[in-house]
């Protein structure tokens, strides 16, 4: 199929499910660091599955879509992923499929927030933290925030 890493992967079904989408928006949403996201982006560009649009409003803001070989490329992976997806959840009524998926959100806030304060807490006591803890922090408190107030973005 191809020789991308799992990270190049996690990229393009990103830019293949939110394009146009920024290199920050994806490292967001994919709790992943700054550098892995532009090393991804660097060899999907090489391998021209992807390429990069001015935003329409500030032409400061680059976006990142799929091309064609890119969309082609992220339908068979996606094919790929929906069909192990029911296979796996075949085993569960609608109703358990739900509670999991519930008590799984659960779990993912409880140990982002513990994560994110573990780092918080080194921080102040004056250790220096790695980037991608940094990044925990910033998307912690950015999670946090669109929490207490939904409608910001």
């Amino acid at each position: 199929m191809s020789q991308l890493e799992p990270r190049e992967f996690r990229v393009l079904i990103n830019i293949g499910s939110y394009m146009p989408i920024k290199s920050a928006d994806i490292a967001y949403l994919g709790r992943l660091d700054s550098y892995t996201v532009s090393r991804a982006v660097k060899s999907l560009l090489s391998e021209s599955l992807v390429a990069i649009e001015e935003h329409p409003t500030n032409k400061k803001v680059k976006n990142l879509v799929l091309t064609d070989k890119g969309v082609d490329l992220y339908r068979i992976v996606v094919d790929q992923i929906e069909a192990r997806t029911q296979e796996l959840e075949s085993v569960l009524s609608e109703t358990e499929r739900q509670e999991l998926l519930r008590m799984l959100a659960l779990l993912e806030s409880k140990s982002e927030s513990m994560i994110a304060n573990h780092a918080i807490t080194e921080r102040d006591l004056g250790q220096a933290i790695p980037a991608d803890q940094k990044e925990i922090i910033r998307w912690y408190r950015k999670s946090s925030r669109n929490q207490m107030y939904p409608n910001r973005s």
